[in-house]
């Protein structure tokens, strides 16, 4: 799971909260269908009438009486789910900077038509979730039974609200698998896979990464390491555990793997350590509230690292959109990494 960067629940957001299950109740009540078997849910089209379901990636049928309206999403799910022109009502997760500008993870989405419900980790207000009457949350998950962004103090009664369903992103997922789970969740909620725009971006992510293929074949023996930059640590990331770092190793990367890795994720290094893993090329995480290049300027180890000197950094979208037009960008910009490096380790 990448490393994260509160609110309480009111007496009368429990109030609201308590309220809204008997609102919803019904929608969570409903029998699943013989889609649910795999995954794919109901066509999506007409008006809703039809009973819903969709099996997740935690293993479980999510069922409504009829294709969710009112969704509410992990930030960057629901820019995923935007890309394929499926609307949410309301969004968990770095939505908006500090200057009131659209975070990375909000992709394309306007971030001031959707209701913004926490906008950190660990901060989820309940009383507006439940007051937007959800038929469905979606969100990923890195862990078993674990629905990222859901604060675990207030998961139970948000769960109780409305039905959830969370697609793989991490363990033994790959970026492909992951790509073709989320959108087998967007046509379930109305998506028309074979639109033009989403037939292209699928294309266009298919030739990426064939091209990324030729680049590690071209251009051998660049090491690659991902990393994190906070104000104490730099965290190494493990390519084992992320779908995105699992599918490029896949496709001929050559990562750095640290060897002392916590929670399954990433190593935590001391500044003063920082240059303990050589590499040729790294990939900074781009997430808001962690360290990019100017501000890693003031680290002077950070400044003696071959790939920081050789100027061969490249900004890495820890959790990346899972839609094709989104990831395709991703593997392009990595591609051109490994076709530009030079060995320097």
């Amino acid at each position: 799971m990448p490393k994260s960067r509160s609110s309480l629940l009111t007496r009368r957001g429990l109030i609201a909260a308590g309220g809204a299950l008997g609102l919803v109740a019904a929608l969570t009540a409903c029998g699943g269908s013989d889609s649910a078997k795999d995954g794919s849910g109901d066509k999506g089209t007409g008006g809703g009438a039809a009973a819903w379901s969709f099996k997740d990636d935690m293993g479980k049928d999510v069922t409504a009486k009829s294709t969710p309206k009112n969704i509410v999403a992990f930030t960057g799910t629901a820019a995923a789910l935007h890309d394929y022109g499926v609307g949410v009502k309301g969004v968990f997760g770095p939505t908006k900077t500090a200057d009131g500008k659209a975070d990375v993870q909000a992709g394309s989405m306007d971030v001031s038509k959707v209701e913004i419900i926490g906008n950190v980790y660990d901060e989820f207000n309940v009383e507006k979730y439940a007051s937007l009457q959800p038929d469905l949350l979606v969100t990923n998950t890195w862990e078993k039974d674990s629905y990222w962004y859901l604060p675990e103090a207030s998961k139970d009664k948000i769960l109780k609200l409305a039905p959830a369903a969370a697609i793989g992103v991490g363990g033994d997922v790959t970026m492909d698998k992951a790509l073709a789970r989320t959108a087998d969740l967007a046509k379930s909620l109305g998506a028309d896979l074979n639109d033009k725009k989403t037939v292209d971006a699928k294309a266009r992510f298919e030739a990426a990464s064939a091209k990324l293929r030729e680049a590690t074949k071209a251009n051998p023996g660049i090491k690659v390491l991902v990393g994190s930059g906070a104000a104490d640590l730099f965290y190494v990331s493990t390519p084992a555990t992320s779908a995105d770092l699992k599918y490029f190793q896949s496709l001929g990367v050559e990562f750095v793997t640290p060897d002392k890795v916590e929670g399954g994720f990433f190593e935590s290094l001391s500044w003063e350590n920082v240059g303990k893993y050589q590499a040729d090329v790294i990939l900074l995480d781009n997430r808001t509230g962690t360290l990019q290049p100017e501000e890693l300027k003031a680290k002077p180890t950070w400044a003696e690292m071959p790939a920081v000197k050789a100027g061969q950094i490249t900004p890495r979208v820890t959790e990346p959109i899972y839609s094709y037009e989104k990831c395709a960008q991703i593997v392009e910009e990595l591609t051109k990494a490994i076709q530009n490096a030079k060995k320097v380790s």
